[in-house]
C-alpha cells in the first residue's frame, strides 16, 4: 500500500518508525532472521525471539537481520533465561531499536535500556503487571491474552486489553488470538493501538519452520489446541499430539517435575526443525483454526491492513 494510511498518526508507528502497527511475536527457535526482516520489510515490526539463544548467536542474528533489512527490528528478552545479562549486554552493544520482554520483570534493565534510546514493551497477562511496568518506565505494554501460543496466563485477550488500557497511560499492544484484519480492528475498538501475531505469521513462507509443523497449523481447528502445565505454574498452549496427551496424564498422576522435564525437554526443536508433530511441541494460538494457507509475509500484512482499513472506515466497528 502507498500513501497515507490510517495509521500515520498512530502512537506505536510513531514510537517505533513503523508503518503498521503490526509486531511478530517474539517466538523461540522461530523468529529469525528471515521472517524478522520480512516483517520489518513489510512494514511491520520484526521481533527476533532470542529465548535460549546463547549470545553469540544473537549477535550473529542481529547481524543477519541488518543484512536483510535497513528498517527498525527488535529483540525479545525472555528475563528467565541463563543467558540473560549477557544477552542484555549484545542489546546494547548492538543499537537494537525496541525490545520486548516476557518471563520476569525487567525493571533491573530498565534503565541501562532506556540510556541506550531503546524503546521497551514488556509481555503482560494482568493489569497489575502493566501498571508495575509503566511505573517502571515501560514506553509500551503487550497485553497478551490466554488464547496466544506458547506460555500464557488466565485472562482472555478480549478482556485483558480494555482494563489494561484503562490502567496506563503509555500505548497498549493487544496478543493473542488475532490473525487477520478484523481482530487489529477489533483490538483498536477496545483501545489497543496495535497488535502482535505470532501463530499467523508460522504459517508464513518466510517462517525458518519444518513443514510438518506448518501442515500441522493448515489442520488444525479451534479445539485443536490445549494448555498443559498449569499444575507446574507454567501454562503452555500447543496443538494436541500424542506428546501433550501424555503430558496431562502426567499432570493427573501427578508426576514428578524431574519426568516432566525429561518428556518437555527439547520439545520445541524437535518441531521446529525435526518436523515431529507426534512428539515435538507445536506451539499455537487457538485462532490457528482460522489460518488455512501459507502466504508470504508481505501478504500476511497487506490483507490485515485492507481489512482493518475497510472496516475502520467503512464505521462497522
Amino acid at each position: 500500500m502507498s500513501g497515507p494510511t490510517v495509521f500515520s498518526q498512530n502512537r506505536i508507528c510513531q514510537m517505533l518508525h513503523i508503518r503498521y502497527p503490526i509486531l511478530l511475536g517474539g517466538m523461540a527457535h522461530v523468529s529469525r532472521a528471515p521472517l524478522v526482516a520480512a516483517v520489518s520489510n513489510a512494514g511491520g515490526l520484526g521481533i527476533i525471539g532470542s529465548g535460549g539463544m546463547p549470545p553469540d548467536i544473537l549477535v550473529e542474528q542481529i547481524a543477519q537481520v541488518r543484512k536483510k533489512t535497513d528498517r527498525p527490528f527488535g529483540v525479545n528478552l525472555m528475563l528467565m533465561d541463563p543467558n540473560i545479562e549477557e544477552q542484555v549486554e549484545v542489546v546494547l552493544r548492538g543499537d537494537v531499536p525496541m525490545v520486548s520482554t516476557g518471563a520476569g520483570n525487567p525493571a533491573k534493565y530498565m534503565d541501562r535500556l532506556k540510556e541506550a534510546g531503546i524503546r521497551v514493551f514488556p509481555v503482560i497477562p494482568a493489569t497489575a503487571l502493566a501498571r508495575r511496568m509503566e511505573r517502571a518506565g515501560a514506553d509500551g505494554i503487550i497485553a497478551e491474552g490466554t488464547e496466544s501460543g506458547g506460555h500464557v496466563g488466565e485472562v482472555t485477550t478480549i478482556v485483558l486489553v480494555p482494563q489494561v488500557v484503562d490502567v496506563v497511560s503509555v500505548p497498549v499492544v493487544a496478543a493473542g488470538g488475532i490473525a487477520d484484519g478484523r481482530g487489529l480492528a477489533a483490538v483498536l475498538a477496545l483501545g489497543a493501538e496495535g497488535v502482535q501475531m505470532g501463530t499467523r505469521f508460522l504459517a508464513s513462507a518466510e517462517a525458518p519452520v519444518h513443514s510438518n509443523y506448518k501442515q500441522a497449523l493448515l489442520k488444525a481447528s479451534d479445539r485443536s489446541t490445549i494448555v498443559t502445565g498449569r499444575s507446574l505454574g507454567a501454562p503452555v498452549r500447543t496443538i494436541v499430539n500424542r506428546m501433550t496427551k501424555q503430558f496431562a496424564r502426567y499432570e493427573q498422576e501427578h508426576r514428578s517435575f524431574e519426568e516432566f522435564e525429561s518428556l518437555a525437554v527439547g520439545g520445541l526443536r524437535r518441531a521446529v526443525y525435526d518436523g515431529d508433530t507426534e512428539d515435538g511441541s507445536l506451539m499455537a494460538g487457538q485462532i490457528v483454526g482460522l489460518i488455512d494457507e501459507i502466504k508470504p509475509v508481505e501478504m500476511i500484512i497487506e490483507e490485515v491492513v485492507r481489512t482493518a482499513t475497510e472496516l475502520l472506515q467503512e464505521g462497522k466497528l
